[in-house]
């Protein structure tokens, strides 16, 4: 492994040389600066932390980062890095609740000490201690002590461990990949070298910062490059999705992105901004700045690029800032992205051949638009394998995205056989250990083209279909389903294999959409774009579909939760919600 920086010396020397420079400002709910930290406050008040924390942890042991929105979380996350303690990001509780997730994870890292700030202790405590025992809980936004002069931890080695980023669990429980220090400093010199980054490279986020994207790619990079970081709380964003090109244009941000659902909330409050007289709330939007407008979703939908360049061009927006991306937790973040300048890369792909697992550009302007996710990074190898036989794919045949690089976990924590499966495959030819991503995908020029994930494939009658087709052309086919909020899935029955479809609908037409309306413009575009005839369809009440903290349908969960019958259907006066 090259030497690279690793981020507690980056940290210091950034404190040294440009103590005052801010390096974090939080936004409250209504877009104003409710706190900041600078570099030489981060350290000053990381370090502090951390020789409390060598005083309750030997080096190795697991702290539970367990944080409300702001900036306390970025404290204690590398008061752990000084302490040799392994950082562990959760879903915080919420109303006197725990996510189920968060109670696999506590069980899972066995933790030895929780750190939080304001009154989560107070409502953490009682619901976490009833998991794991008592825990020594530790406020970082307490006032205390500077750290001794005299405290001066070792620097980490490159092997060896930085946190644990525990998996979404879109399509299984969540594991913990082991995050070496070694691996994040590989994948942020990726990240610099593909978004352009300098010290003048603003980033604003919204991403909750137990996730990866919100941590690695919000927090962490512009730290490594130098620069200044804006943060808001994902509820703020949720509940006003304006305040973040309103974030991007007021601080003149480089770079900011997100899955397609916040590109599609954000196009859904302008037009009800716009429909209801408010100009006003936009009239001073300037998006000239913003040149890396990162979607790392997949797939990464052609519409949702589209409908965002076009209603935010006369702000300013240019399509050539659209960025499409490809990473997981397992490859730290990034493992593909888009050249910095150059806007999307789509394509129309012969939707029956995709099928069949071949890539064929369509004919006859039909087809299934598909956006690539950017090239493969320096340092890094990525290959399309057959999942079955291990074998290199021919050009242009759909596979198993493999990745090989610096920047590839270590593994799962306490979980050999998973690691082994996933982390340590070889291909036919080549003796290298690689990464098996689960996700399927094409490359094509050098552009990898993710087409769906290996575990989420159906089969019926013989031939194979993405999900994520149906479930856009779903979204597409009435005004009164809710983009990002639907599943498609199959289910065993007579003959074989058979479709269903969970679709939520917005809230706001309850009362003015007729279900029958719906349901029949649902099947009736599935058929014409699919040839496929749907088993069931559940037209849900808003809110019922799992997603993961990065805004992922869980379709494993949605299936499930079928298979209960825990769906309640939306009805109206004339029809019910479901219809077969």
């Amino acid at each position: 492994m090259r030497h690279r920086a690793l981020l507690p010396e980056v940290l210091r020397s950034r404190a040294g040389r440009h103590p005052s420079k801010r390096a974090y400002v939080f936004l409250n709910g209504y877009g104003e600066e409710a706190d900041e930290i600078t570099y030489g406050g981060l350290y000053a008040r990381a370090m502090a932390v951390a020789e409390e924390l060598v005083g309750h942890c030997r080096p190795g042991d697991r702290a539970l980062l367990l944080f409300p929105p702001g900036l306390d979380f970025i404290v204690a996350y590398f008061a752990c890095l000084y302490a040799h303690v392994v950082a562990v990001p959760v879903n915080p509780p919420r109303k006197s609740r725990v996510h189920q997730a968060t109670l696999g994870i506590v069980r899972d890292c066995e933790p030895a000490v929780a750190l939080t700030a304001g009154p989560m202790a107070d409502t953490g405590k009682p619901l976490l201690d009833a998991v794991c025992g008592t825990l020594r809980w530790i406020r970082v936004d307490e006032p205390r002590p500077p750290a001794d002069p005299g405290f001066a931890p070792e620097p980490p080695t490159a092997d060896s461990l930085a946190f644990l980023q525990y998996t979404s669990g879109s399509t299984s429980a969540p594991k913990g990949v082991m995050v070496s220090h070694g691996n994040l400093a590989a994948n942020q010199e990726m990240i610099r070298k593909a978004f352009g980054h300098d010290e003048n490279s603003t980033v604003v986020g919204w991403a909750p910062l137990f996730h990866d994207q919100g941590l690695i790619g919000n927090v962490l990079q512009p730290l490594y490059v130098g620069a200044s970081s804006i943060q808001m709380s994902p509820t703020a964003f949720i509940r006003w999705p304006l305040l973040w090109p309103t974030a991007v244009s007021r601080y003149r941000a480089h770079s900011s992105g997100g899955p397609n659902f916040a590109f599609d909330a954000c196009v859904t409050a302008l037009e009800s901004a716009l429909e209801r007289g408010g100009e006003e709330k936009v009239s001073g939007l300037d998006l000239g700045s913003w040149k890396v407008a990162f979607n790392g979703a997949e797939p990464i939908r052609h519409d949702t690029l589209r409908r965002f360049h076009e209603s935010f061009a006369p702000f300013g927006f240019s399509p050539k800032a659209l960025y499409p991306c490809y990473g997981l937790a397992e490859a730290t973040l990034l493992v593909t992205g888009s050249k910095k300048g150059r806007g999307a890369r789509t394509v129309l792909v012969d939707a029956e051949e995709l099928g069949r697992k071949r890539y064929a550009e369509a004919h006859g302007g039909r087809g299934r638009p598909l956006t690539g996710s950017g090239l493969v990074l320096d340092g890094e190898e990525v290959r399309i394998v057959d999942p079955d036989t291990r074998r290199p794919c021919r050009p242009q045949e759909v596979g198993e995205i493999w990745v090989h690089g610096d920047h590839v976990a270590q593994g799962y924590w306490k979980n050999p056989t998973a690691t082994a499966d996933t982390f340590q495959a070889t291909c036919e030819g080549d003796p290298r250990g690689y990464l098996r991503t689960g996700d399927l995908g094409v490359i094509v020029d050098g552009e990898l083209y993710v087409v769906g994930r290996l575990k989420d494939l159906m089969i019926i009658r013989g031939r194979n279909y993405y999900p994520q087709d149906i479930e856009q052309t779903v979204q597409s086919a009435h005004e009164a389903v809710t983009p990002g909020s639907g599943a498609a899935f199959s289910v065993p029955g007579a003959g074989g294999d058979q479709l269903v479809v969970v679709q939520e609908v917005k809230r706001g037409h309850k009362l003015t959409a007729d279900a029958k309306d719906v349901a029949g413009s649902v099947r009736a575009a599935i058929v014409q774009e699919h040839e496929l005839s749907v088993k069931d369809l559940v037209l849900a009440l808003p809110g019922q579909l799992r997603k993961t903290s990065s805004g992922k349908i869980m379709r494993a969960a949605a299936r499930e939760t079928y298979l209960e019958g825990g769906f309640t259907p939306w009805e109206t006066g004339t029809a019910p919600g479901r219809s077969r």
